[in-house]
């Protein structure tokens, strides 16, 4: 679980809902390799917590599970959800410092695809769109970089 998720929606410019929205609904797939290690996303990006340790808020744009889908689920139809805000809910790639592939590192020190085709620019500027499959890479790009997701049905 991402560490005090309330902040961590808010500072993605995010809203903390009582549920999931139901104006927009589609999902994102995210992989990220540091180095050539995978790196995993956790479940519960997106969402604050209690005290108890039990959910009590849920942003837009969150985890479920360590899948690494990334749900849409918007009050408002047609935002721009981009792939710093998910970094930026999760606490990762905030240029605060570290080593360069680090948690902490600048994102701008990774390389960004979108279903297989490398993306210029800063990779915290890529708006997610349904069914895109993300690979965030440090280091070498692996030997093949995916151009897809398969999701669940009902995705």
């Amino acid at each position: 679980m991402p560490a005090n998720g309330a902040a961590g929606i808010k500072a993605a410019g995010l809203q903390v809902l009582s549920e999931e929205g139901s104006a927009e609904h589609y999902h994102a797939h995210l992989d990220v390799v540091s180095d050539g290690r995978p790196v995993p996303v956790p479940a519960d990006i997106g969402f604050s917590f209690g005290a108890d340790g039990q959910p009590n808020g849920i942003s837009a744009l969150h985890t479920h599970d360590p899948s690494g889908i990334i749900h849409i689920e918007a009050p408002t139809a047609g935002v721009t959800y981009t792939l710093g805000q998910v970094l930026t809910e999760w606490g990762v790639l905030d240029g605060s410092g570290g080593a360069p592939g680090s948690a902490h590192s600048s994102a701008a020190d990774w390389q960004a695809y979108v279903n297989g085709v490398k993306q210029p620019g800063n990779p915290r500027d890529i708006r997610l769109k349904a069914h895109d499959e993300v690979l965030l890479v440090h280091g070498a790009a692996p030997a093949t970089v995916p151009s897809s997701y398969s999701f669940p049905e009902g995705y």
